[in-house]
C-alpha cells in the first residue's frame, strides 16, 4: 500500500539549485527551503548525480543551517546511474548490485545530514538489473532504519512487475505533463492505480514554455480562456491538468522562483471540470477525443 499522506502535494525538485542550474548560495539556499515550507511545500526531491554528485551536500548544508525540524519534512533521493562527470567513470553506466545501492544511501544520507530518508528511489531502469541483489539492498536499508519507502523513476510496468516479485514498490516518479502524456496510456498509471502505487512527474509543464511549435499554440488557445475561468495562470492549469488525474500524480517543480512555487502550491486548489479538462488534451492532440 502506497503511503502519500505525508507528502506535500506538489514537491520541491532540487536538481537545478546548485552548479546544473542556479549556483544559490547556503544563505539563499536556506531562504528558498524557509519559503517553501511557508507556502506548503515540505518535501524536497533529490538525486545522487544533481550537481555532479554535490548538491546534497550544499542542501543538507543549508538544511542544517535553517534549523527546520527533521520530522517536519521529507527528503526523496534517487541512486543507480553512474556518470563520468564527478567520479573516475569511463563510461555513463547504472550499478545496482546490493552493496552500491547501500553505499550510495550512505552517502546520500553523510550528504543531507540526516538519519535517513523517507523515500528513495532507483533513478533509471538497467538491463542488468537483478532483483535478488536490489531486494536485499533495501530490505537491510529499511531494517537499519535508513530509508522508509522503496520505489523507483522512468520504469514501465514490467521493470516493476519484475522487481517485485521480491521487493514491494511503493512509488514511480515518471516523466508527465500535457505535452507528455504517454504515462496515461502505456500502462504507467493503471499500474500506479492498480498497485495504489504514488505517482510522481518530473517536468510537469513539459516543453509548453520552451518549445514554440503548432502543439503549443493550440494548448495556448486555450489555456487563454480557461485563465479568466479559473483566476489562474499558465503554469497553474497545467499542473491542474496533472492533478485531475486518478492516479492522485504528485507534480516534482522544479523551479527556484518563489512566487513560482506559491503558485505551483496554490495550483493544488484549482479543480478543472471535465470538458475543460478534455480540451487541454485535445489541444496537445491537435484533434478530437476518438
Amino acid at each position: 500500500m502506497q503511503d502519500t499522506t505525508s507528502y506535500s502535494r506538489i514537491i520541491a525538485g532540487t536538481m537545478t539549485w546548485g552548479s546544473w542550474g542556479k549556483q544559490l548560495s547556503t544563505q539563499q539556499m536556506i531562504a528558498l527551503i524557509n519559503h517553501c515550507m511557508e507556502v506548503g511545500i515540505t518535501s524536497f526531491d533529490h538525486a545522487d548525480i544533481y550537481g555532479d554528485y554535490e548538491n546534497e551536500t550544499v542542501f543538507g548544508k543549508a538544511f542544517a543551517e535553517s534549523g527546520i525540524e527533521r520530522s517536519s519534512v521529507q527528503f526523496i533521493s534517487k541512486c543507480g546511474i553512474q556518470m563520468t562527470n564527478g567520479r573516475p567513470n569511463k563510461v555513463a553506466h547504472y550499478q545496482y548490485d546490493s552493496a552500491y545501492i547501500i553505499w550510495s544511501v550512505e552517502q546520500s544520507l553523510k550528504k543531507l545530514r540526516t538519519d535517513y530518508l523517507d523515500l528513495l528511489l532507483l533513478h533509471r531502469p538497467s538491463p542488468l538489473m537483478e532483483p535478488n541483489e536490489i531486494a536485499g539492498a533495501i530490505q537491510k536499508l529499511m531494517a537499519q532504519g535508513k530509508i522508509k519507502r522503496f520505489g523507483v523513476s522512468n520504469f514501465t510496468p514490467s521493470q516493476i512487475a519484475m522487481l517485485e516479485t521480491r521487493q514491494p514498490i511503493t512509488a514511480n516518479q515518471v516523466e508527465f505533463s500535457l505535452t507528455h502524456d504517454e504515462p496515461m496510456y502505456d500502462g504507467t498509471f493503471d499500474d500506479s492505480i492498480a498497485a495504489n502505487r504514488m505517482a510522481m512527474s518530473w517536468s510537469p509543464l513539459g516543453n509548453y514554455f520552451r518549445d514554440k511549435n503548432l502543439q503549443n499554440e493550440r494548448i495556448r488557445k486555450v489555456l487563454d480562456v480557461l485563465k479568466t475561468k479559473y483566476d489562474a495562470d499558465e503554469s497553474q492549469l497545467l499542473l491542474a491538468f496533472i492533478l485531475k488525474h486518478p492516479a492522485g500524480v504528485y507534480p516534482v517543480v522544479g523551479t527556484t522562483n518563489k512566487e513560482r512555487l506559491k503558485l505551483s502550491f496554490e495550483a493544488a486548489a484549482i479543480e478543472l471540470e471535465l470538458q475543460d479538462w478534455f480540451l487541454l488534451l485535445e489541444a496537445s492532440k491537435g484533434e478530437p477525443v476518438p
